[in-house]
């Protein structure tokens, strides 16, 4: 790297110092073009995307089909509020009820409109249909959650540093340990209407519940009358081997909360599907977003829907994602504590004793894998479904040096 280019790079990242608020702690690493499941940063430099935006790039970068939809709606029409009908939110709804099996959705643009969305149904739900005493309905949640960073979502967080100094919070929200079955059924009560759970912790360091868990979950939900919420924002649309991760189970929740990978990587789209019990809750009037269910968004949601499923990305990361897994798992390092994670969605836990996870992921930039550190001990890797065998397997001896040293 040369003075101009260097200089190029630190001016860059000085801007963003001087004019961002700190709210992130980026790799230092400026990127200005991605193709597939490389990108190449203002240097030229090039790396492989193991982290795909947290997976809203599930397609991999600027795929062609999702690109060619965007540009096709972009020359008609790309915004009319809900204050009108538009052509292409009508058929992307229903293609999406036709994929998850569910009777209805409501679009919104980034998860966490999509949980709260969840929220409220649920709640109205508890008052208006299962007859729960008003301002009295509870939402019982898990430890380590992750769910967006609303006030009323970081209320209900355990994470200190989330809920640090944004209170007061909302109520209504109970916490019990993660993948904890009795827990749930000694917290749910005839006020709950709802458990809101990932099937796999993402953010809160790729925890994998204990098997039987998501399904035990349903009977309790069943019996009680209560909700099944599945946050699926991070592990659905293929991540985790399967469309979504609930189905390693067979489970099929209440409540569907889907976004990230359903953007495509090029636009903000997410949707809460629920069945007609839950949705006819809504009346004009009671929830709404000026851009939720816009013709670019429905027509960019289907088409990177689409390619999820015609290109059989979840099936292609079942198989990849049990290689790969193993083979990080076969890697003999005095660092690592356990790999875990389905899919291709993989955290690998650097021992306390060798420092935290940040280190190892600057040592694979500067070998041409991007990964990140979450929860300080876990480097994270969740690359493009569309990577292929060739690809894994730079990324697996780009690791092994990094971990093996």
């Amino acid at each position: 790297m040369n003075d101009t280019t260097a200089s190029k790079t630190e001016s860059l990242l000085a801007e963003v110092d001087q004019y961002s608020a700190h709210n992130y702690h980026p790799l230092p690493v400026v990127i200005e073009r991605g193709e597939g499941v490389w990108v190449w940063d203002v240097d030229g430099n090039r790396y492989m995307d193991m982290l795909s935006a947290y997976s809203a790039l599930n397609q991999g970068h600027r795929h062609p089909a999702i690109l060619a939809a965007a540009h096709a709606q972009l020359e008609k029409l790309t915004l009319t509020s809900r204050a009108f009908h538009n052509d292409q939110m009508g058929p992307f709804l229903r293609e999406l009820c036709q994929a998850t099996g569910f009777e209805c959705a409501l679009p919104m643009n980034t998860g966490m409109e999509a949980v709260e969305t969840a929220i409220k149904m649920v709640r109205k739900w508890g008052y208006k249909v299962k007859g729960v005493p008003a301002d009295q309905a509870e939402i019982i949640a898990c430890e380590n959650n992750f769910h967006g960073r609303t006030t009323t979502i970081v209320g209900f967080s355990s994470e200190e540093q989330y809920r640090d100094g944004f209170g007061p919070f909302t109520p209504g929200f109970k916490l019990i340990p993660y993948g904890d079955a009795e827990a749930l059924a000694a917290a749910i009560n005839e006020n709950t209407v709802g458990f809101l759970f990932e099937p796999l912790q993402g953010e809160g360091g790729v925890v994998v519940p204990p098997d039987g868990f998501i399904t035990k979950a349903r009977e309790l939900c069943t019996q009680h009358r209560v909700a099944l919420m599945a946050d699926e924002i991070q592990t659905g649309l293929g991540r985790t081997g399967r469309l979504f991760c609930c189905d390693w189970e067979a489970v099929r929740p209440d409540v569907l909360i889907i976004g990230k990978a359903l953007g495509g990587g090029v636009y903000p789209v997410s949707a809460t599907m629920a069945d007609a019990e839950f949705m006819n809750v809504f009346t004009p009037g009671d929830h709404g977003s000026t851009f939720g269910g816009n013709p670019l968004a429905a027509a960019i949601g289907r088409a990177a829907l689409r390619v999820i499923l015609d290109e059989g990305l979840s099936e292609r990361t079942d198989q990849l994602g049990t290689w790969f897994i193993n083979e990080l798992r076969a890697i003999n390092s005095p660092h690592v504590q356990e790999v875990r994670g389905k899919g291709l969605m993989i955290g690998v836990v650097i021992k306390e004793s060798s420092g935290i996870a940040r280190p190892f992921c600057e040592a694979l930039q500067a070998r041409g894998i991007l990964a990140k550190e979450t929860h300080h001990q876990v480097i994270r890797f969740a690359p493009p479904l569309i990577i292929t065998q060739e690809e894994l397997e730079f990324a697996l001896e780009q690791t092994r040096k990094v971990l093996s040293v």
